[in-house]
């Protein structure tokens, strides 16, 4: 994509997504959804703002096409993009110029664990299960214990990490077990289910003092780390079906922070995740912007959610 039809894309994200008169319905079709497809590249995939195509925004636009039930050229052309770069390990790569298996397996997998044809699931499952984050390994743990480590921080629950090899953090943690928790409705196995209540524990233990989530650490040089808008929607949604009495604070959180929140990815995460605990009623505010093919989608994915029809969970 040109630089100049990047910039007209981003303009058309931007108005779509600021502009709150227009109704649900016309701001996910004429809005948000026209935007996405709009932004395509010639090879199927997506950009983040145009340019080449990365895994990521290429999965936020074709789970925010299903859940406006539009699946014609464009959302095939973007199957087929996916379907040609997983790798042989069965996982995915940011882009094409990373030469190694990440956590956006686990957004292709939330896509593709009931399309078979677009990819290997089982061989993306695998390759999901046999990561974990290096604080779980028993050298860590031994570590951990041998410098006086305080017991809630070195509680190993077996979250995932951004890369193979390297800590485990909220986000990727919280996109596997909703990505999990897809394949486990469909073909039930004892390790996947593990791996869910795991992932779970780890992000129950990652919680900030106010009851929100931020990267994964609840202290940093020794004071209470605050939590983020993002991360916060996004645990309470990969964390659905717990009673509130065990999210009290989470969700009072949340609540505020979707009243002070100005971005489109965090406001769009913070209601998904109270959707997910029944928590509806949250309009987005006019003025906010969506700078990326990934904000206007995530506006869209929470709009449709608004409407029963999140695709995270079904």
């Amino acid at each position: 994509m040109s630089g100049a039809r990047s910039q007209v894309v981003g303009a058309d994200l931007r108005l779509a997504c600021a502009n709150s008169s227009l109704a649900p319905s016309a701001l996910l079709f004429q809005g948000g959804l026209s935007s996405i497809l709009a932004s395509q590249g010639r090879d199927g995939g997506w950009g983040y703002r145009g340019g080449s195509s990365w895994t990521e925004p290429t999965v936020y636009a074709l789970l925010a096409q299903q859940a406006c039930r539009v699946t014609g050229d464009a959302f095939m052309r973007g199957l087929e993009w996916l379907r040609r770069t997983q790798r042989p390990d069965g996982g995915w790569a940011p882009n094409r110029s990373v030469d190694q298996s990440t956590w956006v397996t686990a957004l292709v997998l939330l896509l593709i664990a009931e399309r078979p044809g677009t990819g290997d699931p089982g061989q993306a499952v695998q390759w999901l299960l046999s990561q974990s984050g290096r604080e779980s390994s028993l050298i860590h743990r031994l570590r951990q214990w041998l410098l006086g480590a305080a017991s809630e921080e070195a509680q190993s629950y077996a979250g995932w990490p951004w890369y193979p090899g390297t800590a485990a953090w909220v986000t990727p943690t919280a996109l596997t077990v909703l990505a999990l928790e897809k394949v486990q409705r469909r073909s039930p196995a004892e390790s996947i289910r593990e791996r869910i209540e795991a992932g779970r524990q780890f992000l129950l233990s990652r919680r900030c003092a106010d009851g929100g989530w931020n990267h994964g650490s609840t202290r940093a040089l020794g004071y209470r780390a605050g939590s983020y808008p993002e991360t916060t929607g996004l645990a309470l949604l990969a964390l659905h079906g717990l009673p509130d009495s065990r999210l009290s604070s989470s969700l009072a959180t949340a609540e505020e922070g979707f009243r002070r929140c100005r971005s489109a990815e965090g406001l769009s995460w913070i209601r998904l995740g109270l959707l997910a605990h029944g928590r509806s009623g949250f309009q987005f505010p006019p003025g906010v912007m969506c700078r990326s093919v990934v904000d206007a989608a995530l506006w869209v994915l929470a709009e449709a959610a608004a409407q029963e029809n999140n695709v995270f969970l079904s």
